[in-house]
């Protein structure tokens, strides 16, 4: 659903969720923002039990002169309502009569039914979905400094300070928005009031914590989200913890914080592994969160309450992979079948044909950044049949690619993008990539795996890939130590068994 969509109204209301935080509020501003410049008759409104009483959203709401007005009641609106961070009949939105109706969220669907509804549980924030459709019309938020400003901090407040980006999107808005540095510093220091720490020490004092695998759990009240990344940080300090999992329980469903000290633990996949089929997660390596719908969490686990059922997934989680580390594990040959490359087309970039040689790279894609690489002759980057991309040296890609001289464009989730990272430009791969096709001399060593297996790579020891249930292990036949992951849902399109 592009909003220019919905240009056939004149007469629009903007509705936040109940009690609306930071990411609520800024979504809200940033369309009534851009429907106001559309022409349209626009207001920004909220409902719930009390009116906004967190200082650093009062000081947002008068600092940026957002005009959201607090709801009680209304009578039937003939024109066109939309839910923003929340969806339309949901247990967190007060539901006022409309004639039209759409949503615009980020969390997992609960309301189905509504035809003009975007709904991308992937991002990290509504802020981020607003900003992207508002690219989409062709609207520059730097020229609206207070809107850049509250989404920015609709960002930073919905992932704990940046720690949970689900998606290369969410780095793309933090990365590209030229906000209000001084308010933000003085937004950031007035988030905790006193009743936040005395939350805070309670939860502490309740800890579960499993002594064999060296986790905790902990459960806090009802609190401000920002509050469970304070005390997550808190926890993970301990000497004997070395994975804790923080949470509360609100309107909607299970709020929680991960974090990891372990690197054979990475916080953004222990997130999303809690949340699976129920909910979404995600994050970084060692600071990471996710969310957990009630409806779905009851639908799947109705005879069970929060607290058991995440004590329960950590116990599985701990039980459920194997750690392989690439140059000490022994690879049993005997159980893995020979395969070559088959001639599949992917695409290509040289590093130089995006930026000069010596210029510090930050490659963004959809399983994360890569931010050391730095130009040069010797460097391409490689994208798969799926837009996943990897650096590969020159002398690699000439012995196992042939060149076709035609650009590569792929239907993709997202296109990755290289950025300068002295001066910030940002060029989308898309406009660099050129097609190759694999030669077939490369021959591989491989097996499904049947659990989920962690590898770190000869190439990086410090970040394991994780392969699945599914997925295969594989290892280069003319470098015995070379052990990586291959996805499954790719390995028949480009690889072929062979006997010899």
């Amino acid at each position: 659903m592009r909003l220019s969509e919905l240009l056939d109204h004149d007469n629009i209301i903007i509705q936040c969720h109940n009690d609306p935080d930071a990411d609520a509020i800024a979504s809200g501003y940033a369309l009534y923002t851009w429907f106001r410049k559309m022409n349209k008759n626009v207001r920004l409104i909220y409902s719930g039990r009390s009116q906004i009483s967190k200082p650093n959203l009062i000081m947002m709401i008068k600092e940026l002169n957002i005009p959201i007005e607090y709801v009680e009641s209304m009578d039937r609106f003939d024109g066109l309502l939309i839910t923003v961070d929340c969806q339309y009949g949901a247990g967190n939105v007060k539901k006022f009569e409309a004639a039209h109706i759409a949503i615009i969220d980020h969390h997992q669907q609960e309301i189905t039914g509504i035809p003009q509804s975007d709904i991308r549980s992937f991002l990290a924030s509504c802020s981020t979905l607003v900003w992207k459709k508002l690219l989409d019309e062709g609207f520059n938020v730097n020229d609206y400094p207070h809107v850049a400003t509250a989404l920015w901090f609709g960002l930073y407040s919905d992932t704990n300070g940046f720690s949970e980006l689900n998606h290369p999107l969410d780095r793309d808005m933090r990365d590209g928005l030229i906000y209000d540095k001084a308010l933000i510093r003085r937004l950031k220091n007035s988030n905790l009031t006193l009743t936040d720490l005395e939350t805070a020490g309670m939860a502490l004092i309740r800890t579960s914590y499993n002594r064999k695998n060296r986790f905790a759990v902990i459960k806090t009240n009802p609190c401000d989200p920002n509050i469970l990344g304070y005390i997550s940080d808190m926890a993970y300090q301990v000497d004997v913890i070395d994975v804790c999992v923080v949470y509360n329980e609100i309107n909607s469903g299970i709020k929680y914080s991960v974090r990891s000290s372990t690197h054979e633990i990475m916080a953004n996949e222990l997130a999303a592994w809690i949340a699976d089929d129920i909910g979404s997660g995600g994050g970084h390596a060692e600071k990471a969160g996710g969310f957990i719908s009630y409806l779905n969490f009851e639908q799947k686990y109705p005879n069970i309450n929060a607290d058991e059922y995440l004590l329960s997934r950590m116990s599985e989680y701990f039980s459920s992979f194997d750690v392989i580390y690439a140059g000490k594990h022994e690879i049993q040959m005997s159980e893995m079948k020979r395969y070559k490359k088959l001639p599949v087309i992917c695409g290509y970039v040289r590093s130089t044909d995006v930026f000069p040689v010596g210029t510090p790279l930050l490659v963004r894609t959809l399983m994360g950044d890569y931010d050391d690489l730095v130009a040069d002759d010797g460097l391409y980057l490689m994208i798969g049949t799926k837009g996943e991309v990897s650096p590969i040296a020159k002398k690699m890609f000439e012995r196992n690619y042939r060149i076709i001289d035609e650009s590569f464009d792929l239907e993709t989730e997202y296109f990755s993008s290289v950025r300068n990272k002295i001066s910030g430009e940002t060029i989308d791969l898309r406009s660099k990539a050129r097609k190759c096709v694999s030669t077939g001399e490369g021959r591989i060593l491989a097996k499904p795996l049947s659990r989920f297996t962690k590898v770190f790579t000869i190439w990086d020891k410090d970040t394991y890939m994780l392969g699945r249930p599914g997925d295969y292990l594989a290892v280069r036949t003319e470098d015995h130590n070379d052990i990586y992951v291959i996805r499954g849902d790719i390995f028949s399109q480009i690889y072929q068994e062979i006997s010899d």
